[in-house]
């Protein structure tokens, strides 16, 4: 199990990345809504915006008015961010669990 501290040093990598990969995709991944990642084994959760690709304002915290919840395990997490664990193969077989609309949903596959 990995700790909150590798779990947030991963939600920042993944941010990192998002963002980069958003800049070349250029304007069809413009989200701007909050957001709330909960670690099911850990009992914790960290929220903040999605905004332009990349994840701004982490808190530690849940938002459950969040408009995308992101839920899944701490060795998930960071398994995905080490390129370990396929973000659509795990949404598939229920290891990762997204609630979003439909628009944002496809958005943020293509961040991911």
């Amino acid at each position: 199990m990995a700790t909150v501290e590798e779990c947030r040093q991963a939600l920042d990598t993944l941010s990192e990345r998002m963002a980069a990969h958003a800049a070349e995709l250029s304007s069809t991944v413009n989200l701007d809504r909050r957001m709330v990642l909960r670690l099911r084994d850990l009992g914790v959760a960290f929220h903040g915006r999605m905004n332009d690709g990349a994840i701004t304002e982490i808190e530690p915290g849940d938002d459950p008015n969040a408009r995308i919840q992101i839920e899944l395990t701490s060795d998930d997490l960071v398994a995905m961010v080490e390129g370990r664990l396929d973000f659509a193969r795990s949404w598939a077989a229920g290891r990762v669990s997204v609630k979003a609309n439909v628009l944002d949903l496809l958005k943020l596959r293509k961040l991911l």
